[in-house]
Parts: C-alpha cells; sequence; structure tokens
C-alpha cells in the first residue's frame, strides 16, 4: 500500500512539474493554449490526486505538519508554490511579473523536493 501511494505521489510531482513549465512556456509566448477549458480544469485533477496522496503517506508514516519540522516546510513552501503559481499564470500584471513568479515558483518546487528526498528543512 505504501509503495503504491508513494508511486501515485512521485507521479503526481512529475506531472505536475511538467504541466506547470509547459504553461509557462505557453503564458510567455502568450500562447492560446492557455485559454482551453480542458487546460485549466487537468492541473487541478493532478494537484488533488498530488494532495491526497501526499496526505495519506504522512498519515501512512506517521509524520505531521507542525510536528516534524521537514513536512512543516514543505507546507510552508507548497503555499509559497501556489501563491507564486497563481501569479505566473493568472494574477500578473504584467508578463514580466508573471516571468519572475514562474521563476520563483520553480525554485520553490525545487526547495520542496530537495526536503521531501532530505528530510532536512534546511536551505542549503
Amino acid at each position: 500500500m505504501y509503495l503504491l501511494i508513494k508511486y501515485i505521489h512521485i507521479t503526481s510531482v512529475s506531472l505536475t512539474l511538467l504541466f506547470f513549465i509547459v504553461r509557462g512556456i505557453w503564458m510567455m509566448q502568450s500562447s492560446t493554449w492557455l485559454h482551453q477549458r480542458w487546460i485549466k480544469i487537468f492541473p487541478h485533477i493532478i494537484d488533488t490526486l498530488l494532495l491526497t496522496s501526499g496526505i495519506t503517506l504522512a498519515i501512512l508514516i506517521q509524520q505531521y505538519p507542525f510536528v516534524d519540522t521537514w513536512l512543516t516546510a514543505k507546507f510552508f513552501g507548497l503555499i509559497l508554490y501556489i501563491i507564486l503559481g497563481s501569479i505566473a499564470l493568472k494574477q500578473g500584471r504584467t508578463k514580466t511579473i508573471r516571468i519572475i513568479a514562474w521563476s520563483s515558483a520553480l525554485v520553490v518546487f525545487a526547495y520542496i523536493v530537495k526536503v521531501a528526498l532530505s528530510r532536512l528543512p534546511h536551505l542549503l
């Protein structure tokens, strides 16, 4: 059971990253693809699967945000990633702001993955 959930989580992480990168490129190109209905819905499906599998893994390994520092760091990293992603793909007033937010979101994403792999919340 644990391995299945872990692989679902890792696959969801990969799909989320891939799709975020593609949407960022489309944003920079002012592509009409960003306005497709399925493009607006699909990320929510992936992210729901990602969040559900992450919560399930935390329960299975009995480690929780606000108890275990590495999960707390991932939690706050996730909040920051969501905010930056929203600015990058929806809320940013200029393309420059969107590109900066998109790039910053990718850095935060890398931090979250680093914390997940090391279980250490340190920046370096």
